[in-house]
């Protein structure tokens, strides 16, 4: 199940839009996954004997190597988001152990892991493509709709609320007030002004509005937490356009002045009967003022950050109790093993639920294969996160129980998620938007110690699947181009997406891919319980196919990625 697979590619085709699919392709990629190894692995006899006994030849390697195990070719499978029977295509290799220096890598060269499975979409020839997509998380500003899961949550823990509808409801498409919300730089610059008449026509509503000086105060407040919401979306200025009269029901008129309290407005009152009377402004008792009358008050607050909205305190009397747990993914962690039954019996809940699987595919050993089996070995270096890097459960509890269970991997530059499951009775709380903003502040947490960790790597955006173009509303955000394989930011690539499915996004015609292969004899294979470069193996092996295969498997690793891991060849 790969989050990951199609991870965070994430869940994918199958769960529907909304919560659900927040997580990436995984019900897609682990389905797509289970097809191609199996497929593979019928085909020899001795394939299940040969892995295991690869397995164990692995155990005498040293425990800072990756050693992989290539698929000649490509395999076609049903694609989980178009529904075509054999449009999918991908690369895959078997992962027997790996690195966490070789899997950052690899995921920079759009490969994504399911399990100890690892794959790579035939870009150019697959019906979806799936480009690998990262939120640059210090930059990150939670948009409206986000900051609404928050507080949804928020309520709930505080005083057991339940939000009407369920998550489906909410749209992950932005708003326009998503789009403007944080140009502060905008909103500074609206001209508030007001003629006379704009300002009797003011002054007499909110004279009927309210009477009470309490009342205007409330008004007040109100107003500025609209404004607020606007505010830190980062989106870029230039492709913001600000309506100063909004829609009903969205907002404050930023054409009329802000609301004051009933003693301002008797004394505006009085001075706009004076100038009415002497048009001149010689008043008694007053100065008239070229400016503007009314001017917007000056915000003082910022807007709440992330880590602001998800940790505000809740009271003492709280309704409920949320905890979240790190595990690391392993037999040995006592955590681990001790919620191992309650967390099987969560996924197999929700991929029931949700995926409509039948009992018999979403049974232990498929959930341990995909969400607890994982190639990454757990390394502790000095200057790293404190809990280390490798595969992990971030376990969601509330009242003393699991109700969602975040599967992520850290590596030294980033979190990548791989797969949510959940329980479908809190549906209610976008526990798929809520568990993509924990790990977004968790990520900015673990920087803090370690300031190469920075991204958050959400799995594959596909354009052509709606389901899946919720990611690209984590911003500011970047889609891996996928011949020249650097970053390019998320807007410059839409245009693009809309013309055709397939696109390189790197704009220089004369830019190449710089992790290449460039020196093929380099590469490192494990043959015979013996590691040699492939330039000695090549001299050894008569099989012309054989070459065809590892250029291949070269290719699409690159340079660095070749000459570290070990390719094992029977």
């Amino acid at each position: 199940m790969a989050r990951a697979a199609s991870a965070r590619t994430g869940r994918g085709g199958s769960r529907p839009a909304g919560v659900g699919a927040v997580r990436g392709a995984v019900h897609c990629g682990a389905a797509a996954a289970r097809c191609i190894v199996g497929r593979r692995r019928r085909r020899s006899a001795a394939g299940l004997r040969r892995v295991r006994r690869l397995e164990a030849m692995a155990s005498w390697v040293a425990p800072s190597t990756s050693v992989v195990e290539y698929f000649e070719g490509e395999d076609f499978y049903r694609c989980g988001y178009c529904k075509n029977e054999s449009g999918s295509r991908s690369n895959g290799m078997w992962a027997h152990s790996m690195t966490v220096r070789d899997y950052q890598d690899l995921i920079d060269r759009g490969w994504r892991r399911s399990g100890k499975y690892v794959y790579k979409p035939v870009m150019n020839q697959t019906c979806c493509p799936q480009y690998t997509i990262r939120c640059r998380s210090l930059q990150f500003q939670p948009s409206k709709s986000h900051k609404k899961v928050l507080k949804k949550m928020l309520k709930f823990l505080a005083k057991g609320e339940i939000s009407k509808g369920n998550c489906e409801d909410e749209p992950m498409e932005p708003t326009m007030e998503d789009a403007v919300a944080g140009d502060v730089a905008l909103i500074n610059k609206l001209d508030l002004q007001c003629d006379l008449k704009t300002l009797q026509e003011s002054l007499e509503s909110e004279e009927k509005k309210g009477r009470s000086a309490k009342k205007a105060e409330s008004n007040d407040l109100i107003q500025s937490q609209h404004t607020e919401e606007k505010l830190g979306t980062g989106e870029p200025s230039h492709s913001v356009e600000v309506q100063t009269v909004p829609k009903p029901g969205k907002g404050a008129d930023l054409s009329k002045p802000p609301c004051r309290k009933a003693k301002e407005i008797r004394k505006e009152r009085k001075r706009l009967k004076l100038m009415q009377q002497n048009p001149a402004g010689k008043l008694e008792g007053f100065q008239a003022h070229p400016e503007p009358l009314f001017l917007p008050k000056p915000k003082s607050n910022q807007p709440k950050s992330l880590e602001d909205l998800i940790f505000e305190s809740l009271p003492e009397n709280a309704s409920h109790k949320l905890e979240v747990r790190l595990v690391p993914v392993s037999f040995e962690d006592p955590e681990f093993k001790s919620s191992f039954s309650q967390s099987f019996s969560l996924y197999v809940k929700y991929q029931m639920a949700i995926h409509q699987d039948p009992p018999d595919e979403c049974g232990k050993t498929e959930f341990t294969r995909f969400l607890c089996s994982s190639p990454l070995k757990a390394e502790n270096p000095p200057n790293g996160p404190d809990c280390g890097y490798g595969s992990f459960h971030q376990q969601y509890w509330l009242d003393g129980k699991i109700i969602a269970v975040g599967v992520i991997d850290i590596l030294p530059h980033c979190v990548s998620s791989v797969y949510l499951y959940y329980d479908p009775d809190y549906s209610f709380l976008s526990l798929g938007v809520y568990s993509a903003l924990r790990e977004i502040a968790f990520t900015r947490q673990l920087h803090e110690k370690t300031p190469q960790l920075s991204y958050y790597y959400m799995g594959f955006y596909i354009h052509s699947c709606p389901k899946m173009k919720y990611k690209g509303h984590y911003r500011p955000s970047d889609l891996l181009c996928p011949e020249t394989y650097v970053w390019v930011p998320i807007e410059q690539c839409l245009s693009s997406l809309e013309n055709s499915k397939y696109c390189r996004f790197n704009q220089d015609p004369e830019a190449v891919d710089e992790g290449r292969t460039k020196e093929p004899d380099r590469l490192q294979v494990y043959h015979k319980k013996t590691t040699m470069p492939y330039g000695v193996y090549r001299k050894q092996q008569k099989d012309p196919s054989e070459e065809a295969a590892v250029l291949q498997y070269a290719s699409l690793v690159g340079q660095a990625c070749s000459e570290r891991m070990l390719l094992f060849r029977s």
